[in-house]
């Protein structure tokens, strides 16, 4: 086999499922399709903690907080510290983390641990994989162009992330939120907030020069072949156990190409190990896994109090309960997805009546491009997770590449070094809902990839020319996903310049959805922290 033909089936197997395959469903997998897994007893046995019986919030709780990602964290954390009782509703499980069990499922082998009740996935090829019906760690939401990742656990984004943490360039968010947020404030207060917690660092060099990182030392090498000087990166990951990997001492995960479906041995610090735990520990704050907040409403007869419609769930899907729960402040950090959701669904069946035209608008996807180019180097060894450096052109539209990697691969599999692409773009498109069936979609322009994936390439190729191409042009690149999806309710449009939404009383947008569609060439999860940081001291401090 030649090396281009080697490099092209790679991509066209396991390497593409992890850049551009899990995020494809079919049609009729769109929607959540819970079913008792052949697998359950499997889980059961391996997992029993997601198994036990969940508790239940009571009726009324002073604070709802739905979802329990970065926003979400945030939110319950510092409210809980200013004596506020607060219920973390999550519809997902709380996964325990433990160095020797293989609580994941390997990223390039799709199971009921890995996927939230689907079905049936279709990756880059386009023939469809069965997969067991579970409620695994990672959703995709399809829409016509475009499809989107997103959690379903405890901790959120946090768990499925590959750990960036980058604060954008003060002229492309300025550009983005145009004077609603001031970034020095961010930047003098709450991004540095933000990272006392999570703790973010650059890969340590022992790391960085270990067999599971020759992707990435290939990576820089190409882009300065090419001319750029790479920057070393933030991420939230634990040095010491990626060191008891590669020293054996704990199961591989994070150097074996493992982080879209969570990482079991707690190599990275997500939020079940920073904000979720302290909120917890203050004993004002309680999270409630398999809790799925179906609607919500104005209660009748009490202003600025909220019923909100939850739906218990079992680890298999089965609905154990549906009731409504009251909460005289409501919170909504479900991510973009989610929140928008709800939104425009109360606003089109009448629940929420006062929400304004913005409601839906301005969701993009952050310019989200994967790409991928064949190696130029014989040094094989496992492509750890962890992204090392990043590279910025502004010849066209601003766009950075991350060094990325290719899932799940071994030694014998690593003839591709992977890029993430984020181009600073405008496409925009708007969540509707059908009051008849309340059924939700996103309005994504025809073709509204297309612009910021012909700019990703045009960079791609700029560290692609003393390397031999790849046969097929259309596994270079793809943007038909996204795991950063943002907008839709957002910040100084839908609601004001803290996250109150417009037309209500106590009710608030903490998360995603806030934020205009990008955060300027950089991963979000950074700047939806601190955003959330910066308007729930505002909202505390001047009594909601």
């Amino acid at each position: 086999m030649g090396r281009r033909d080697f490099v092209t089936g790679v991509i066209g197997s396991a390497a593409m499922l992890g850049l551009a395959g899990i995020g494809a469903t079919t049609p009729a997998a769109r929607a959540d399709s819970p079913g008792q897994s052949p697998n359950t007893p499997i889980y059961r046995a391996l997992v029993p903690e997601i198994f036990a019986p969940l508790p239940d919030p009571a009726d009324h709780v002073p604070a709802i907080v739905v979802g329990s990602g970065f926003g979400a964290a945030v939110t319950a954390l510092r409210l809980a510290q200013a004596g506020v009782d607060v219920a973390v509703l999550e519809r997902g499980s709380r996964w325990p983390s433990d160095p020797w069990r293989d609580i994941f499922a390997v990223d390039t082998i799709p199971d009921g641990r890995g996927f939230w009740h689907r079905t049936t996935f279709t990756g880059a090829n386009r023939i469809p994989v069965a997969v067991d019906s579970f409620g695994g760690v990672l959703d995709v939401a399809n829409y016509p162009g475009i499809d989107v990742w997103r959690a379903a656990c405890v901790g959120g984004g946090s768990v499925v992330f590959t750990g960036v943490m980058i604060e954008p360039e003060q002229r492309f968010f300025d550009q983005v939120f145009r004077g609603v947020v001031d970034y020095r404030e961010m930047h003098d207060v709450y991004y540095p907030r933000v990272r006392k917690m999570l703790r973010p660092s650059t890969i340590p060099d022992d790391i960085y020069n270990s067999p599971a990182f020759a992707h990435s030392r290939a990576w820089e090498a190409q882009a300065r072949a090419a001319g750029y000087a790479p920057q070393r990166i933030d991420g939230t990951w634990r040095w010491d156990v990626i060191r008891d990997e590669l020293a054996g001492r704990s199961l591989p995960s994070a150097t074996v190409g493992c982080s879209d479906l969570g990482n079991s041995n707690g190599a990275k610090f997500d939020l079940n190990q920073n904000y979720l735990r302290a909120a917890e520990d203050t004993g004002r704050a309680r999270i409630y896994p398999g809790h799925r907040v179906d609607t919500i409403a104005a209660e009748p007869g009490s202003p600025g109090r909220y019923a909100v419609t939850v739906t218990k769930l079992a680890p298999t899907g089965e609905v154990l309960r549906t009731r409504t729960l009251t909460c005289d402040m409501l919170f909504l950090a479900a991510g973009s997805v989610g929140t928008s959701e709800l939104l425009v669904r109360a606003q089109a069946t009448g629940a929420l009546p006062n929400l304004n035209e913005h409601i839906g608008e301005g969701w993009g996807g952050n310019g989200d491009v994967a790409l991928a180019l064949p190696l130029t180097t014989l040094e094989v060894g496992t492509q750890g997770t962890p992204s090392t450096s990043r590279i910025l052109d502004e010849t066209g539209a601003p766009v950075s590449l991350e060094s990325w990697f290719v899932p799940g691969t071994s030694p014998f599999d690593t003839g591709l070094v992977a890029s993430l692409g984020i181009v600073l773009d405008d496409t925009r498109g708007r969540f509707v809902c059908d009051p008849d069936d309340g059924r939700v979609d996103l309005l994504w322009p025809p073709g509204g990839a297309a612009g910021y994936l012909a700019r990703a390439r045009e960079f791609n190729d700029t560290m692609s020319c003393h390397c031999e191409p790849i046969s097929r042009p259309d596994l270079e690149a793809d943007a038909s996903i996204t795991a950063h999806p943002l907008g839709g309710a957002v910040i100084g449009s839908a609601t004001d310049e803290y996250g109150r939404v417009r037309g209500y009383r106590n009710l608030y947008v903490m998360d995603g959805a806030a934020v205009p569609g990008s955060t300027g060439t950089v991963n979000p999860s950074l700047t939806i922290s601190a955003l959330a940081e910066r308007n729930i001291e505002q909202i505390i401090g001047s009594g909601g």
